[in-house]
């Protein structure tokens, strides 16, 4: 994020308005372009979803938890690393009690359990490793390997079910070759949009709040929280319209095992110790993630199917969180 602090009012609404357009077209034009992809490769959109556009929607998400625990080397350790942690773990209760729970109240649809099982047992397992490795207050590097392990098999799965996928031409939609540079360039144009609409709309939204007098535990709590996670919410509200749900909840799915799996190993990396882990994560924040993780993927691996009970509860969930951790937060970050 950068700095906009002093900005005129009129300014930061002005920056927020462009980065509205910013996300909405360009969640429009990366919806068509990766739905597009899956119907000319005939691999499902649940797979794409999980892989390419999971990738490119957690760019902030990434880029907010390094920049943490980059300051955890130097002389703000706790603090750097708790911003590291509880971001990763609160952008996957973010996506999977907010946004996955919007898309499963909109379509509550039946799903493919054998799409769906594999990758959502294993962001379960990933869960459980974090948590188990952070009971001693830190994330150690052995639980960042085990949890990259964790991420190679789930690649591993997804290109050979691509490939298995792809030898069945059946479902393929005839193209010419003028569309795939016109749909690449059209998914990476908007991925850029959905990243830095929503930087300029958390950036615009925080300094204004911040200039209302409302606190920096609601601010931090809300719109940072969730902003980070914007991209995933645009292109889940985009695939709700456009009637594509396999592309957003294998989106979801995909960026929550990519927090895990990917970004808190890459943290541990790049701050050369174990990351500190505050009691919030520990007592609230990765429970709570494991408790909504389990609400959404138990039953649909039960019964083979979404229903709108598992969005209520969900949504009921985070937002019990949010109010906890804004205005009772009995584990404050010192």
């Amino acid at each position: 994020m950068f700095d906009v602090s002093g900005w005129p009012i009129w300014s930061l609404i002005v920056l927020f308005i462009v980065g509205l357009i910013l996300i909405v077209k360009g969640g429009d034009i990366f919806v068509d372009a990766a739905a597009w992809m899956a119907e000319v490769s005939g691999i499902p959109q649940f797979i794409i979803g999980a892989t390419i556009v999971s990738v490119a929607t957690t760019l902030p998400e990434l880029l907010v938890s390094c920049f943490g625990a980059a300051r955890a080397t130097g002389d703000m350790t706790a603090n750097g690393n708790a911003l590291a942690v509880g971001n990763a773990v609160g952008s996957v209760t973010a996506n999977t009690g907010l946004i996955m729970a919007i898309s499963i109240i909109c379509i509550p649809a039946v799903v493919k359990r054998s799409q769906y099982a594999f990758k959502s047992i294993l962001l379960i397992l990933a869960t459980v490793i974090l948590y188990l490795s952070s009971l001693g207050a830190s994330f150690s590097l052995y639980g960042a390997i085990v949890l990259l392990f964790i991420f190679v098999i789930s690649t591993i799965e997804s290109i050979l079910t691509a490939k298995n996928q792809q030898t069945d031409t059946d479902n393929r939609v005839s193209y010419e070759k003028k569309d795939i540079p016109i749909n690449i360039g059209k998914f990476l144009g908007g991925a850029l949009g959905i990243v830095f609409g929503a930087e300029f709309l958390v950036d615009s939204a925080t300094e204004l709040a911040v200039k209302s007098g409302i606190s920096q535990a609601v601010i931090s709590a809300t719109i940072v929280a969730i902003g980070t996670s914007l991209p995933e919410f645009v292109t889940t509200i985009t695939a709700i319209v456009k009637k594509q749900s396999s592309l957003s909840v294998g989106n979801i799915i995909g960026a929550n095992l990519i927090d895990i799996a990917i970004i808190l190993p890459i943290c541990s990396l790049i701050s050369k110790n174990d990351l500190s882990c505050c009691p919030q994560n520990i007592y609230l924040d990765i429970p709570l993630c494991l408790l909504v993780l389990a609400i959404a993927i138990i039953p649909m691996l039960i019964l083979g199917k979404f229903s709108r009970w598992q969005g209520i509860c969900l949504m009921i969930l985070y937002a019990g969180y949010v109010v906890t951790i804004s205005f009772f937060n009995p584990f404050p970050i010192l």
